[in-house]
């Protein structure tokens, strides 16, 4: 009986470690294949392709590579036949020069060492086509379900509940047709077929510009707009740990029906709600598995810049929050394919952003997560169901592919600026040269993972038993 607990406690453990072990080492072995794959077919040798690092678990010979699965699942490598030239690296096994990869054209070396990373751009693409072509399209009908008050939609008599039919003769089917339209007017007055009521009228709107915060960074952008949004319920994607969205109660795929006596139209309405009140607690209704629930969320306060560039204070409750789908189009094999690929390209630019900001301090160091975070994030993922995962490892296979092109020693962004400066001055950087670099991006490295694991610690409080 007493056994009992301790397996309660260790067995969901080790189902984290284990679900851990198995992203992480799919994202290490897609990168790995596209060295190895792309040294191969430039026809360099491959001594060796390891999965992992430290001491070697299990290891087979092929015909000419030895493959080997080692016991610290934080990485792989593919060493090639010739890595550096006989000359710089002196007493050297002999090598084929045909098969040396110091000696191939700088152009296959670049090859070699970008496929790695690309590989996991390419893997995040394959698992967004999938998941676009047997989920499809989340539409929902043009009807409104907001106005901004004095907007161009409220001045041309547009009101909530209305259905657009058709924008200047072309019909509408779904909202996105609105969106499309509305950003691609340039300013140009748009006629609006609407149903109100069973019957229809003829509405005129001008688009203006106004400036609006991306969701994620809050940085300002202008864009055309007609101040209407689509009618649907707010939809909770994702809760951060020990938020106050936890701490309320909120769980993913909750639908959020009303705050206090107020019913919510659109996620716009919850937003706003939201940050309308840092610090004051509020109850918010919630659909939840066919019931319904009634929490009490108190936002934290957070300063934010408006894009007037005033510091304001607002409420965040750290979830992810999208519009509950109405239904779903399917996608075909060829648009799911463009699709993946636009979502993928979305996404490296927005951790490129992400990073950016990271280094110059624009989004706070206490961001970065380690391992930890990756686990646990896999477990909570995992809960929500295989898409939810699908979606993850691709979002994690694209921070992969990102971080390992920055131009840091000891990753591809190293090597592949160390071909940059050869194709420069027209001869490699000397031996030692490099090694310097490469210990220098090691202990550069060493800095972050500590750094990131110091956060994943600090996220779940262990620090405060030895204080």
């Amino acid at each position: 009986m007493g056994a009992m607990p301790v397996l309660d406690t260790i067995v969901p453990v080790l189902i984290t470690i284990l679900r851990f072990v198995v992203v992480i080492g799919i994202l290490i072995l897609v990168h790995e294949l596209g060295h190895f794959f792309v040294a191969r077919w430039t026809g360099v040798g491959v001594e060796r392709f390891s999965i992992g690092f430290g001491p070697v678990l299990l290891r087979w010979r092929g015909k000419e590579t030895e493959y080997a699965l080692s016991a610290i699942p934080m990485g792989g490598y593919v060493k090639m036949m010739g890595e550096e030239s006989p000359i710089e690296g002196g007493g050297g096994p002999v090598i084929d020069p045909a098969r040396s990869f110091a000696l191939k054209p700088l152009w296959a070396r670049f090859l070699i060492v970008f496929a790695g990373p690309a590989m996991n751009l390419i893997m995040a693409a394959v698992i967004f086509s999938v998941v676009l072509a047997g989920l499809g399209r989340a539409v929902w009908p043009a009807t409104v379900g907001k106005i901004v008050a004095n907007s161009p939609a409220a001045a041309a008599g547009l009101h909530v509940g209305d259905t657009i039919v058709a924008i200047n003769g072309r019909s509408v089917g779904y909202w996105d047709d609105v969106d499309q339209a509305v950003a691609q007017s340039a300013g140009k007055p748009l006629e609006l077929r609407v149903r109100r009521d069973s019957a229809e009228s003829t509405l005129s709107v001008t688009p203006r510009l106004r400036a609006v915060a991306d969701p994620i960074f809050r940085d300002p952008h202008e864009t055309w707009d007609i101040g209407a949004s689509v009618q649907g319920l707010p939809l909770i994607t994702s809760v951060s740990p020990r938020s106050p969205a936890e701490r309320g109660g909120l769980k993913p795929n909750d639908v959020v029906v009303a705050v206090g006596d107020q019913p919510m139209r659109s996620p716009d309405d919850l937003l706003e709600t939201i940050r309308a009140r840092p610090a004051t607690a509020f109850t918010m209704t919630v659909e939840r598995e066919g019931k319904r629930l009634t929490l009490t969320v108190t936002p934290d306060p957070v300063k934010e810049r408006t894009p007037s560039g005033d510091e304001i204070t607002v409420g965040k409750i750290q979830a992810g929050l999208a519009l509950k789908a109405d239904h779903f189009v399917p996608y075909g094999a060829g648009p799911a394919i463009y699709h993946g690929i636009l979502r993928t390209w979305d996404m490296t630019v927005l951790t490129a952003k992400g990073l950016w900001k990271l280094a110059s301090r624009q989004i706070e160091l206490s961001n970065i997560g380690g391992p930890i975070q990756i686990a646990t994030e896999t477990t909570r993922q995992a809960n929500e169901g295989f898409l939810s995962v699908a979606v993850f490892v691709a979002f994690i296979s694209i921070n992969l592919g990102v971080l390992n092109l920055l131009p840091i020693p000891m990753l591809d962004g190293g090597h592949l600026l160390f071909f940059v400066i050869e194709a420069v001055l027209g001869r490699p950087l000397s031996l030692r040269k490099r090694e310097v670099a490469q210990q220098v991006g090691f202990v550069l490295l060493m800095m972050l993972m500590v750094f990131a694991l110091y956060n994943d610690l600090t996220r779940l409080n262990v620090f405060k038993f030895f204080q």
